[in-house]
């Protein structure tokens, strides 16, 4: 292990070189880290099968794709979140229901930002947790995301019962994400967590594409069937506002 972390750092140290330096060859490199020549060598050859070294013709390397799609994520999320703060505090204080920012990551959805309830029975969600992209809020993602994307995600999982309302069959869920998808929103009752529900609509881009849901949710006791419609109308105007703000015209 102590290993390990030894290499890590030596390659953190070879990757710190490029915060001032745009290209730089290996002898360069050698010459500025101090580090051994057959140890940078090793360094960078697995550091430009990562994508994360490039290495030009003329032998000089430089940063790889790899950061640039990473460093446009980061951006992505933290833009994202810094401009629907704003409009999840207002419609926490209009609804009085916990709000929730989530976005995909990976095969599921993770929670980036909330605003928690402030009445007494609330529920438990966790800035950093995550759960099954085709259940709860995070469905919206799914039901938003191009056919092709979602075919893959279906036949990639097993469902899984985490609550009384889970869905369990495929084909039930597929019907389900064209509902979604159709009417601009999600509902779920007890598929995460027994009785409760999540009311969730999409964040899009300038292209249109998802790149987040921003969802309502609270226990069935208080979101009851005569609410909902008014809690479906509050959370699609708060996500379209969003939305408009990264720039999507409807």
């Amino acid at each position: 292990m102590q290993s390990k972390n030894k290499t890590v750092i030596k390659s953190m140290t070879v990757l710190n070189l490029f915060l001032n330096h745009s290209k730089l060859s290996l002898s360069e490199i050698i010459q500025i880290s101090g580090l051994p020549k057959t140890s940078v060598h090793r360094m960078l050859s697995s550091l430009e099968d990562m994508q994360l070294l490039d290495k030009d013709e003329d032998g000089k390397y430089s940063l790889g794709l790899l950061f640039l799609q990473f460093g446009q994520l980061v951006a992505e999320r933290l833009d994202i979140r810094k401009i629907a703060l704003p409009v999840m505090k207002e419609l926490r204080d209009e609804v009085g229901e916990a709000v929730n920012l989530i976005v995909k990551y990976g095969n599921e959805g993770m929670y980036i930002e909330k605003q928690d309830t402030t009445q007494p029975v609330r529920l438990y969600t966790a800035i950093g947790r995550k759960s099954p992209l085709h259940a709860g809020d995070s469905r919206i993602i799914l039901a938003f995301l191009p056919e092709e994307q979602q075919e893959a995600y279906i036949n990639s999982i097993q469902l899984i019962q985490y609550g009384l309302g889970s869905i369990m069959d495929k084909d039930k869920l597929r019907y389900i994400l064209i509902e979604n998808r159709k009417k601009g929103y999600s509902i779920s009752k007890s598929e995460l967590e027994n009785y409760t529900t999540a009311i969730a609509a999409p964040i899009l881009n300038y292209n249109g594409e998802i790149v987040a849901g921003l969802s309502i949710a609270g226990p069935d006791v208080r979101i009851t069937e005569e609410r909902t419609p008014y809690l479906v109308e509050k959370v699609i105007s708060a996500a379209s506002e969003v939305s408009k703000k990264l720039g999507y015209l409807q």
